[in-house]
This record gives structure tokens, C-alpha cells and sequence, in this order.
């Protein structure tokens, strides 16, 4: 018999059943899994009904749990972690495995205390910067004898206090920024081109780390500079074939210094030489002839006086 001669019966069976109702379905699943809520299966006659309270209170005793397994958190050896409840510092915390009140009761900052930053002033590499190059706003500067440099820094430094660099300036890091470049125009601005360009370099390095971390720590902004390094000092590019030939001029005068302090570095040892050779032999021919004429004299003093012993004889 194919499949569907079946005497134009129901095809649900031979009983003229019709097809069970979506509503009932429903019903019949709610009967075998209300249990797991606590409640008592519904009969035919009842409608789905929510899960009972037992149910609920389990609920909310599981997301209560994991609501207090949130606040716990580990720090990392060179972390420091800050605790805020309702936006307001709490307590700082170090190393190793904490619990706070979880959010939005309290929440967490965690800061790197021994990660070395830096600071670019004056230009910007290709790594902090895409393009990379020169920042010229930052790095033209004024010299004592009014000239221009250019001149590139690198500032490394850390957080040395955690509560003071969260809290006390609304940016420390770019307020570092502005701190070092002034003391940097404040120091080359003191100084002629000549020193800075030359044997100054790690002298101004030195004052502008110092003058930076004073402004630094008036501010409170937690950051200590741990280095200064000046990477680059020249003349701005418009000047710097004039400024070329003004330091092979300077360069050759010195070459052409040391040229003759080499000269007579050299004649002088050789100078003195044979004049105490000279001076030597003039006292040895001092001596002889003095020897000589004493020699002859004392001949002649002999004959003398043989003659004036007998005249008539000679």
C-alpha cells in the first residue's frame, strides 16, 4: 500500500486523533522539568506557571557567589594596585592575590611601578610615532648668544608614587612633557652655542634632569626621571651649510694649533740639545787652549831664564 492510501483516515492514526496543540506541548515539558525549581507539576487544567521561590532563592545565591569571586585579583610583582570605592581611594595594595568589594562597589587600578617610560621631546621615532621625524615646536631653541639650535632629548623615567600620579594631575605624563621641555629652554638659553653643540652636552643633560624633577615634584605628579640624554644638537637645517664651514674653519685653526705645538714640541728638545753640545765643546776648547797657552808660557819662562843667565850665549 503506498503511504498515503490510508482510506482518507487522519494521518496521526487509525483513531481520528488530530494533531497535539503547541499549547500543550508546552505544558506537558513545564510537568517534567517544574522539579528542578522545587514546584509541584501542574495538572492538565493548570497554566505554565513561573518557578517557585525556592528556585529563585538558588538563583540569586549562585550569582551572588560569583559577584564576590569577582573582587578577587592578583598583582603582579612590579604592579602596584589602587582601590577605589564609589571613585574615592581606598587602599593600595602590593604583591599577590587581594579581594576587594566587586564592582560597582569598588573597582581596581592596577600600575606598572617599574616600567621605564619615555619621553620623546622634539621629535617622535617611528615607533611612538607612524610618520616619525622632527617636532620642530619643540625642538627650535635659543641660545645665550642668540642663536638657533636644534636639539632632541630623551627622557626616560618611572612612577615612584602611585596614589600621587592617579590622583593629583589630570595628566602626568603629558604635564612631564611640558615640565622638561621648559627646562630645557631655560638651561640651553643660558648657554652659548658653541657649549651646547660641543663639550656641553653632558652638563645640560645633567641641569635640565634637575630642574625637570624639582617642577616635578612641586606638582606631586608622582614621576621620577631616571635619565636625560641629549640625542641630537645642530644648527636649524636653513643655516647648517653656513654652520658647516664656520666649524672646518674652527677645526682647521685648531689643526694648524697643533701642528705647530707638535713643531715645536719637537725643535725645542733638539734646540736645547745642541746648545749644551755647543756650550760643552766651547768649555773643552776653553780648556785646551788655556792648557796650550799655560804650556808655552811656562816654555818660555824656562828660556827666560837661561837667558838672563847667560846673555852673551844666546
Amino acid at each position: 500500500m503506498a503511504w498515503n492510501d490510508n482510506n482518507n483516515q487522519n494521518p496521526w492514526g487509525n483513531n481520528g486523533q488530530t494533531p497535539p496543540e503547541l499549547d500543550q506541548v508546552i505544558i506537558d515539558f513545564k510537568k517534567k522539568f517544574s522539579g528542578v525549581f522545587g514546584g509541584k507539576p501542574p495538572s492538565n487544567s493548570d497554566t505554565p506557571r513561573l518557578p517557585s521561590v525556592g528556585g529563585l532563592k538558588y538563583i540569586f545565591i549562585l550569582a551572588l557567589l560569583v559577584w564576590v569571586l569577582s573582587g578577587i585579583y592578583i598583582i603582579d610583582p612590579a604592579e602596584k594596585g589602587v582601590v577605589l570605592r564609589f571613585g574615592a581611594f581606598q587602599e593600595e595594595t602590593g604583591q599577590g592575590p587581594h579581594w576587594h568589594l566587586p564592582y560597582p562597589i569598588e573597582t581596581l587600578n592596577r600600575v606598572n611601578v617599574e616600567q621605564i617610560r619615555t619621553a620623546q621631546i622634539g621629535y617622535r621615532d617611528a615607533i611612538s610615532n607612524r610618520r616619525g621625524g622632527n617636532v620642530s615646536s619643540e625642538s627650535l631653541m635659543l641660545t645665550k648668544d642668540e642663536n638657533m639650535i636644534d636639539a632632541k632629548f630623551a627622557v626616560q623615567y618611572k612612577i615612584n608614587d602611585v596614589q600621587a600620579y592617579l590622583f593629583n594631575v589630570a595628566n602626568p605624563d603629558m604635564t612631564l612633557r611640558h615640565v622638561v621641555e621648559s627646562a630645557i629652554r631655560q638651561v640651553v638659553g643660558k648657554n652659548t652655542m658653541d657649549y651646547v653643540l660641543t663639550e656641553g652636552r653632558v652638563s645640560i643633560a645633567d641641569d635640565i634632569k634637575e630642574k625637570s624633577q624639582e617642577l616635578l615634584d612641586v606638582y606631586q605628579t608622582g614621576l621620577q626621571i631616571t635619565t636625560v640624554n641629549m640625542q641630537d644638537a645642530q644648527p636649524p637645517e636653513q643655516v647648517q651649510a653656513s654652520f658647516s664651514d664656520a666649524v672646518k674653519a674652527r677645526e682647521d685653526k685648531q689643526r694648524l694649533i697643533n701642528e705647530a705645538q707638535t713643531y715645536a714640541n719637537d725643535i725645542l728638545p733638539k734646540s736645547r740639545g745642541k746648545a749644551a753640545r755647543m756650550l760643552e765643546e766651547s768649555k773643552a776648547y776653553k780648556s785646551e787652549v788655556v792648557s796650550r797657552s799655560e804650556g808655552e808660557a811656562s816654555r818660555f819662562g824656562q828660556i827666560l831664564a837661561e837667558y838672563e843667565k847667560a846673555p852673551g850665549v844666546t
